[in-house]
């Protein structure tokens, strides 16, 4: 039985940690979101939020996995105090990570189709009917969905099995600098066109008017949501690369710089779309419909479009890998503490696993559309979305956070000493109380929220 790798460099162990979280959350949903609730103040609040609830459960999750230097289900078995069960948790984080590919590499392979589709020219000279047509074939077929979900499950798999170092740090550090030279490019280039002032100062300049017909109520519940989602806590996705890394450095610093870095992409993907909306008389506030049959009409509509639309997909392919990749990794990690299964067969069996799980998915847009679970409307992926989302995470976070405060926990003397062993910042012992208390009732309350807002 091989022996556990760990990361090759502090810049590794950041591009792959921020790589994880960078996703859907930070491309897809920030920039709508953003739109349906006025534009700059979100901004604002959306900060704030990460700073008062992102960052400080993202510090207990590397320190978990740090010290135990095992993944999420038999680092709570090791630290739990004897005859309690917070182990539990483990399990419910590792559905999490499964159910969440089997959805998510669904998803991943639309953005696959539509890069080839703006590649090849596909829309070239197309009409909004045609947009509109396209997207439509694409949901109504079971083998360009399953096609590309397979697609990224293969590269995904074959990733993660080379290594950790030579595999899954080396390629994840390639996209996420690609990913980011793509963006400044984009986003340079869309600030520049016409009108696209108009869309900067929607997005950045904050309004108290935008604000009041978002209503703040759902200003802050959203800033609150989005920031809890974006840096993928509470199933232990960070907490597996916290296990990969040396204790020379204290984890505060680590986890405002993964955050900094997820916040860069997030904010920048708006300055790609605002000022490419307001330049065009787009809906900023268009919802998820957003990417898939509104963007395009934009990139056609400009000069160099279709360049400019494949270098967006390519962007948000590699956003939607680098996730894959991170949440993989996890159960990769889980496997190999749980069974002792070397990298490559562990890729290969649960490579198969999820690409199996996933077929509900695809077809639960097609041929099992019938199913509709939860609610009228609904679809599979609507079930395992908010099983992810609503449950996995907030609970999640809300364990970890109890567990590394609480005396009947892990203790929060021994979260903080592993939070501030190396050089750079630490937490300060002040913030017990708010640790302790006040930031389980934030999550708390967005859990129940989220709960009633849905039903």
């Amino acid at each position: 039985m091989k022996t556990r790798e760990n990361l090759g460099s502090r810049l590794g162990f950041i591009l792959l940690t921020a790589g994880c979280a960078i996703g859907f959350g930070n491309v897809w949903r920030f920039p709508y979101i953003t739109g349906q609730n006025g534009g700059g103040l979100f901004v604002l609040i959306y900060l704030a939020c990460l700073v008062l609830l992102g960052i400080p459960v993202l510090t207990m999750e590397y320190s978990i996995g740090r010290f135990s230097r095992k993944s999420i289900l038999p680092a709570f078995r090791e630290l739990e105090p004897q005859g309690t069960k917070w182990h539990i948790m483990g399990y419910f984080a590792v559905a999490g990570n499964y159910v969440l590919l089997m959805f998510y590499s669904v998803v991943s392979g639309w953005i696959l189709h539509y890069f080839t589709l703006m590649l090849t020219g596909h829309f070239e000279g197309a009409t909004t009917d045609l947009i509109q047509e396209t997207f439509g074939q694409m949901m109504s077929s079971p083998s360009i969905l399953l096609r590309n979900m397979l697609i990224v499950m293969a590269l995904t798999s074959v990733i993660c099995g080379i290594g950790l170092q030579n595999g899954v740090e080396r390629i994840t550090k390639f996209m996420m600098l690609a990913l980011i030279i793509i963006m400044v490019f984009l986003g340079i280039r869309s600030a520049l066109l016409p009108g696209g002032k108009e869309g900067l100062a929607f997005y950045l300049l904050p309004s108290v008017k935008n604000l009041s017909q978002a209503g703040l109520g759902n200003v802050i519940i959203a800033a609150l949501n989005q920031s809890f989602f974006t840096l993928s806590i509470g199933m232990g996705g960070m907490e597996i690369f916290g296990s990969y890394i040396e204790k020379d450095r204290s984890l505060l610093g680590e986890a405002i710089l993964v955050t900094a870095l997820d916040t860069f992409v997030a904010i920048v993907s708006g300055l790609i779309i605002f000022p490419a909306c307001f330049s065009y008389g787009i809906s900023p506030d268009a919802g998820p419909s957003l990417i898939f049959l509104t963007l395009p009409t934009v990139f056609l509509s400009m000069p160099g479009g279709r360049l400019f639309g494949t270098f967006f997909f390519v962007f948000l392919f590699f956003a939607a890998l680098s996730t894959m990749i991170g949440v993989f990794e996890n159960i990769m990690g889980i496997t190999y503490d749980l069974h002792g299964i070397d990298r490559r067969k562990s890729a290969l069996i649960n490579g198969i696993l999820i690409a199996v799980g996933s077929i509900p998915c695809a077809l639960g847009f097609n041929v099992w559309s019938f199913i509709q679970p939860l609610r009228e409307g609904n679809c599979i992926m609507d079930l395992e979305d908010f099983f992810v989302s609503n449950l996995v995470l907030p609970i999640g976070s809300m364990i970890v956070t109890l567990f590394c405060t609480w005396k009947y926990g892990w203790g929060f003397e021994n979260y903080m000493k592993e939070v501030n062993t190396g050089t750079g910042l630490k937490v300060p012992t002040g913030l017990r109380f708010y640790f302790k208390y006040i930031l389980p009732c934030i999550i708390g309350f967005v859990v129940l929220y989220g709960l009633v807002t849905y039903f």
